[in-house]
């Protein structure tokens, strides 16, 4: 049977069917709309080039966070060990050179029972430098300026080494706490003002940090949430409202409110709402470990 021979047959079965002359090409064309539309709605299980939707729809990559500054005692956190309060390994991060690398995927090496483990969550350029385990040169930025010409060359190749031979995320850079601002410095309302969370770029006198400071206040405390905060209060962040602020009132009563957020009085509150306040200046505090870069010059907002 011809290729033409069937499609005769096939028009006088349609019309059989349809009791329409001729329906065999209203059935065709039909399809066709049918195919067409599904092509333009995605809808089809292949596409022309073979590939399924289900491969096309593949995951998209995770954004990382924006860079953020560490305290030592926040690096710390990050050994590799079971967290208590998840259950989950916690990810492994170590300094070189005051630059925070996510080693996690050399976990073997650089986590628990690995042969550096001793460098997880602690600044180590130094010591990976002079091929060192000593307890003295870790924690110690400073000591990566001191180090001898052969030496300096060994820690910008470890330096190369994690960040295009490994590919280890940068997460940051550690300000080691004689690089902090002092805690008992008088800010002022205008001062607090200036570091809203919108400046990108870096202030010439914070060398060393991987985030332009974000402050908050709350109580008679400046804490700069910049140190693993800035999705939350950084440049369209959820909380960015309350950065450069003084927000002890709508902490206090957990609230946007921005009559709360311009008024600082807290001295018409009741005692539950100090204590939700005082909550959230030791979360900042121990929890999140913040640093407390200065206390709030009220006065000037008197």
């Amino acid at each position: 049977m011809t290729l033409s021979h069937a499609a005769k047959e096939m028009g006088k079965w349609c019309d059989g069917i349809t009791g329409v002359e001729g329906s065999s090409g209203y059935l065709a064309l039909l399809i066709v709309t049918a195919v067409g539309w599904l092509w333009i709605n995605d809808s089809l299980p292949f596409q022309a080039n073979g590939a399924s939707k289900q491969i096309e729809e593949e995951e998209e990559e995770e954004v990382p966070d924006p860079p953020r500054n560490f305290t030592i005692t926040q690096l710390r956190h990050f050994d590799g060990t079971v967290d208590q309060r998840t259950d989950e390994k916690k990810p492994v991060y170590l300094s070189v050179n005051g630059t925070v690398f996510d080693v996690s995927n050399g976990r073997d090496f650089y986590g628990p029972g690995g042969p550096y483990e001793v460098f997880a969550g602690r600044e180590c350029g130094a010591a990976l430098a002079t091929m060192s385990f000593d307890e003295k040169l870790l924690d110690d930025v400073s000591a990566c300026e001191n180090l001898g010409v052969g030496d300096r060359n060994e820690l910008q190749n470890w330096m190369e080494k994690f960040e295009h031979y490994r590919c280890y995320p940068i997460k940051g850079k550690l300000v080691p706490d004689d690089k902090l601002p002092s805690p008992d410095r008088i800010i002022t309302m205008e001062e607090l003002g200036k570091y809203d969370g919108n400046v990108q770029e870096v202030p010439e006198e914070f060398v060393g940090y991987g985030a332009a400071p974000i402050y908050v206040g709350a109580g008679d405390k400046v804490f700069d949430v910049s140190f693993g905060g800035v999705p939350m209060y950084g440049k369209d962040g959820p909380y960015q409202k309350f950065a450069g602020k003084d927000v002890s009132r709508a902490l206090a009563l957990m609230s946007f409110d921005p009559a709360d957020l311009e008024n600082t009085d807290v001295s018409d509150l009741e005692e539950t709402k100090i204590k939700v306040l005082n909550d959230w200046i030791n979360t900042f505090e121990t929890k999140k470990g913040y640093p407390v870069v200065g206390k709030l010059g009220k006065e000037d907002a008197e």
